[in-house]
C-alpha cells in the first residue's frame, strides 16, 4: 500500500511511520505547515508546527530513509480551524480545535491531496484502533486514548486512515524510537492548542475578538462583578473569574451559563453544573444509531451511559448519571456499552443541555 504520514515532528508520528514503513507500505513522510508565521507555533512543550518541528520531522525521515516533503496548509488551517474556533467562543460556545483539525484538515484535505497523487492511505500518530472493517476502537492504553477527537470522522474518510499506535502505551512507544535513533525520542508532547503556544486563549481572542463588557450574573438575578467579553470564559470554569467577593455561603463560584447577545455569564454553585440531558446536531454515523450507549463530552473524562432518540433537529440524549461542565459547542460522542464502551459509533456537536 502506498501510505502517505504525517509527521508533525513529534515522537510519535515519526514511530507510526517506522512502523508503516516496517508493516511493508510505501512511506512517504509530510510535515503539514499550519502557520503563516512558523516560528511562532512552539514554547517549550507548548504549540506544535514550527520551523523546529519541521526539521525534526525532516531528521526522522532522514534516518527511515524515506522520502520527505512539507505541505503549506496555513490558509485551509486558518479557514477551516482556526477562524471557526474564534466564531465559536464569540458566539458563547467551547469548540475543540483538535478534533476539527482532524476533520477538516488531515482527513479532507491532506487525504483529498494524498489520494489525488496516488496514495491509498493517511497514516497518523493518533492512539486510537482502527479494525479491518472500519471500526474505530479506543486505544489500548487509555490515558493516551484519542478515539474522541477522531469520532467526527466519517466511514470514507476512516478508510483512508491508518493508526499504527493503537495497540501501544506512550512508554513503549518513546522506547521504540530511542531504540530506532529518532531524535525526537525524548521530546515532549505538545500540549495545550497548537495555533496558541503561549497557552494564553483569552489573550489569543482578545485580540481578535475585542472587549464586549458586561455583568456576571449569580442565581437570584444579583450582578457579583463585570467582565470583558463572553469569550473570556468556558462553562464549567472556576479560576479567573475576577468575582471580589466569595459566594454567601463561602463555596466557589463557576461559570453556569454564558450569554453572547445581552454579554451575560452566569455563574453559581458546582451542583447547578449538573447536566442530565443535551441536545446534539450534525451526527456523524460509523454503525446503526443506537437507542443506549455510552457517551463522551470531553477528550478525557465526561464518560455516562445515555440513552439516545433521534428528531429532526439532530439527537436528543438523556444521561443515566448526571455530568458537569458539558458545554455548546463541545462534541459528544457514542460509543458501544458493550466491552466498556470501547466501539465508536457516531458524534454529534453539542448545542443545548438541561438539567
Amino acid at each position: 500500500m502506498k501510505v502517505l504520514a504525517a509527521m508533525s515532528g513529534g515522537v510519535d508520528s515519526a514511530v507510526a511511520a517506522a512502523r508503516l514503513r516496517d508493516a511493508g507500505h510505501e512511506v512517504t513522510g509530510v510535515h503539514l505547515a499550519l502557520s503563516a508565521k512558523p516560528a511562532t507555533m512552539r514554547e517549550g512543550a507548548r504549540g506544535c508546527c514550527s520551523v523546529e518541528d519541521s526539521r525534526d520531522a525532516r531528521r526522522c525521515a532522514d534516518v527511515l530513509d524515506i522520502p520527505f516533503y512539507v505541505w503549506d496548509m496555513a490558509a485551509r488551517f486558518r479557514d477551516d480551524v482556526v477562524e471557526p474556533f474564534v466564531a465559536e467562543y464569540a458566539a458563547g460556545r467551547t469548540p475543540n480545535p483538535c478534533l476539527r483539525c482532524n476533520e477538516k484538515i488531515k482527513f479532507t484535505a491532506v487525504l483529498e491531496r494524498a489520494r489525488a497523487l496516488g496514495f491509498d492511505a493517511v497514516g497518523t500518530g493518533h492512539y486510537a484502533r482502527l479494525d479491518d472493517d472500519g471500526v474505530l476502537r479506543r486505544a489500548a492504553d487509555p490515558d493516551k486514548d484519542q478515539s474522541y477527537v477522531l469520532g467526527v470522522l466519517r466511514p470514507d474518510q476512516l478508510a483512508g486512515a491508518l493508526f499504527p499506535l493503537g495497540d501501544s502505551p506512550k512508554t513503549e512507544v518513546r522506547a521504540e524510537a530511542a531504540e530506532r535513533g529518532l531524535v525526537v525520542a525524548e521530546k515532549p508532547d505538545s500540549h495545550d492548542i497548537c495555533f496558541i503556544p503561549s497557552g494564553d486563549t483569552r489573550g489569543f481572542l482578545a485580540e481578535r475578538i475585542g472587549e464586549a463588557p458586561g455583568e456576571m450574573v449569580a442565581p437570584g438575578g444579583e450582578v457579583v462583578g463585570h467582565h470583558r467579553g463572553v469569550h473570556d470564559f468556558t462553562v464549567g470554569q472556576r479560576h479567573g473569574l475576577g468575582i471580589s467577593r466569595p459566594a454567601p455561603d463561602g463555596r466557589p463560584r463557576y461559570v453556569l451559563g454564558l450569554e453572547p447577545v445581552s454579554r451575560t455569564v452566569r455563574v453559581g454553585p458546582a451542583e447547578d453544573l449538573d447536566v442530565t440531558s443535551l441536545h446534539a446536531t450534525d451526527p456523524v454515523w460509523l454503525a446503526e444509531p443506537p437507542t443506549t450507549c455510552v457517551v463522551q463530552v470531553r477528550a478525557h473524562g465526561g464518560l455516562a451511559d445515555a440513552t439516545v432518540r433521534l428528531d429532526a433537529d439532530g439527537v436528543d440524549v438523556t444521561l443515566d448519571a448526571p455530568l458537569r461542565g458539558v458545554a455548546p459547542g463541545q462534541a459528544v460522542v457514542f460509543y458501544r456499552p458493550e466491552d466498556g464502551g470501547d466501539v465508536v459509533l457516531g458524534s454529534a456537536t453539542i448545542t443545548s443541555t438541561r438539567r
